[in-house]
């Protein structure tokens, strides 16, 4: 069994740290197509998220982000990975996200969600599973056509 000092380390990974510090989509995309903000009235995170479209795929995505580690890193992912793909596919990987940020689970090892398993570790800090999923269901209301969503 590891120590909550270890869990702590692995919460906060080096990987997770740097996506956070240096992502590389962050800013605003004027014009954009769709837009939601998301709101962890809890702890303060806010992300919002701005999508273009490339005919029925997701195109350019960027996001603006203020608050913990764990929620700007997961959006600097988020803005990373769902371009080029069609907004069901966009969600699938929301919800897989979600699964696996409450449970510590994922179905899939390899490709994409073992590229975002750095945030299996939250499920073990029940407080912090809204933070890796804020930016995913900012993108649900996004593509859903709705403005504004909360954690709560």
């Amino acid at each position: 069994m590891s120590s909550g000092a270890e869990d702590i380390q692995d919460l906060y990974s080096t990987t997770l740290r740097d996506l956070a510090r240096n992502p590389a989509h962050r800013g605003k995309l004027d014009n954009a197509a769709a837009t939601a903000r998301g709101d962890n009235p809890m702890c303060g995170d806010r992300v919002d998220i701005f999508l273009n479209f490339d005919g029925p795929r997701i195109g350019e995505t960027r996001f603006v982000a203020r608050g913990c580690e764990i929620c700007q890193a997961s959006a600097a992912m988020l803005a990373e990975m769902v371009p080029g793909k069609s907004p069901d596919e966009a969600r699938a990987l929301g919800e897989g996200v979600k699964t696996m940020a409450r449970t510590g689970q994922t179905n899939d090892s390899t490709g994409e969600m073992a590229r975002l398993s750095i945030f299996a570790v939250v499920h073990k800090f029940p407080s912090r599973v809204k933070c890796a999923t804020l930016a995913w269901s900012a993108l649900d209301a996004a593509l859903s056509g709705v403005r504004e969503t909360s954690s709560e």
